[in-house]
This record gives structure tokens, C-alpha cells and sequence, in this order.
């Protein structure tokens, strides 16, 4: 439990995505594929060239993807042929989706129960993870869908993960990651892997605050309370 003397009302996922902090439509519901606001700027990469590179088949995962405008604009460029495109978010406010052989197919579905039915060379979560309860299970999970040269890459405040006593989990965490698979840039806050793994984090997901306040993106965002398990 939550040190009493610093007292967090934790909710599970259910109650989580029910939150005004949760549906906040100012991270990543308008954001492009490319230019100012978008997805090629904060991933320091343009998921079409990553496409581009791969054989017919290849396929991009995009979780938390808001209207899911940067996978129907991904949709419009050459690209290898057969290529999949598929876009999940809690809120079913997706832009319209053009009538093409390759649309993406956006669904509306809560990132912690979601499972896919293939594997995929690209998967992106831009500022989602901000407003997701239990944050290391979307990692872990989103690991064992990549293909074997697929790449893994979200934005990861680990300053929003929490241990009973409000503490940060701090450097121990960022430790067990890379010994996990993951790389973490804590300048960008970003967190990426290549390949699949059947990874085990020893954390209990407790809860999440959803009035955690501001992160560093200036946007209210949630704090995920775990227990260490050894």
C-alpha cells in the first residue's frame, strides 16, 4: 500500500480511463506524420522511410494513436506493397478513413487488454504512455508483437513510475530495462528496443494517480504505482 503520510487515491485501469486527465485531447489527437507537429519530429524518424526499408508485408503498430491522421497520411505514400497499418485508441474519435486497398484499420480498445493477431516491424507510442495506468505491462506486451528486426519506440516518463512509498523507481528500474532489451534516452524520455523478447519486469502494478499534475510536457499526465517483487 501507499505510504499513509503522503495518501494517493490509486485507480485500476478501469477507473483510469474513465479520467478527464486520460482523454485529454492535447498530446497526440491532432498530431501529423510529418512537419512541426508531428510524428516524424518526436521520434527523431518518418515511419514511412522505416516502411520503405522493409519487404512487402511490413507492418506499423501505432498505440495511442489518437485520430489516427499520421496512419491514414502514411497511407498515401508509396510504400511497399501489402502494408499494414494499424492504430489503437481509447477514444473512437478517429478522422475518415479513405476507401484504399492498404487503409489503416483503427480500433477502438483500451492498450492494457488489446492483443494483435501478427507481429510488426514498427510499433509507436507517442506521449501515450503518459496516460496509461499500468505502463511497464504495455511495454512488456508490445515486446513479444515485434518481428524479429522490428523496432519499439515511445515517449517514457520514468519519473512517473512510482513504488509504495511515492518514490520514484529511479535507476534501478532504468537498469532492469536495459538488462530487458530496452535502450532509454532520458534527455528525450524515450524508450525503444529492436526485436522480440518475452520480457518479465519484477513490478506489481498497484494503481495510477491521475493527479499526479503537470509532467514534462506541460500536460497533466498520470503516475503508475508499483511494488517491487524481489
Amino acid at each position: 500500500m501507499v505510504d499513509q503520510r503522503d495518501p494517493v487515491r490509486l485507480l485500476g485501469d478501469d477507473e483510469l480511463e474513465g479520467s478527464a486527465v486520460v482523454a485529454n485531447c492535447a498530446m497526440n489527437r491532432e498530431r501529423q506524420l510529418a512537419g512541426v507537429n508531428s510524428y516524424a519530429r518526436e521520434l527523431g524518424f518518418d515511419p514511412v522511410d522505416v516502411l520503405t526499408t522493409r519487404p512487402a508485408g511490413a507492418a506499423w503498430l501505432d498505440l495511442c494513436c489518437g485520430t489516427g491522421r499520421a496512419l491514414i497520411q502514411a497511407a498515401a505514400h508509396p510504400r511497399p506493397a501489402e502494408t499494414s497499418l494499424v492504430g489503437v485508441d481509447l477514444v473512437d474519435a478517429f478522422d475518415p478513413v479513405p476507401a484504399t486497398p492498404y487503409a489503416p484499420q483503427l480500433v477502438c480498445a483500451s492498450v492494457t487488454t488489446w492483443t494483435p493477431a501478427r507481429a510488426f516491424d514498427l510499433i509507436t507510442c507517442v506521449h501515450g504512455l503518459h496516460y496509461v495506468g499500468d505502463k511497464l505491462a504495455v511495454l512488456t506486451r508490445a515486446a513479444s508483437w515485434l518481428t524479429d528486426t522490428g523496432r519499439l519506440v515511445a515517449d517514457l516518463d520514468l519519473h512517473s513510475i512510482r513504488l509504495p512509498d511515492g518514490r520514484p523507481a529511479g535507476r534501478r528500474l532504468t537498469a532492469r530495462l536495459r538488462a530487458a532489451g530496452f535502450s532509454y534516452d532520458a534527455r528525450r524520455h524515450r524508450i525503444s528496443r529492436t526485436g522480440p523478447g518475452d520480457v518479465r519486469l519484477p513490478y506489481a502494478f498497484l494503481g495510477a494517480d491521475d493527479r499526479a499534475g503537470p509532467n514534462y510536457t506541460g500536460q497533466p499526465a498520470v503516475h503508475s504505482y508499483y511494488a517491487e517483487t524481489d
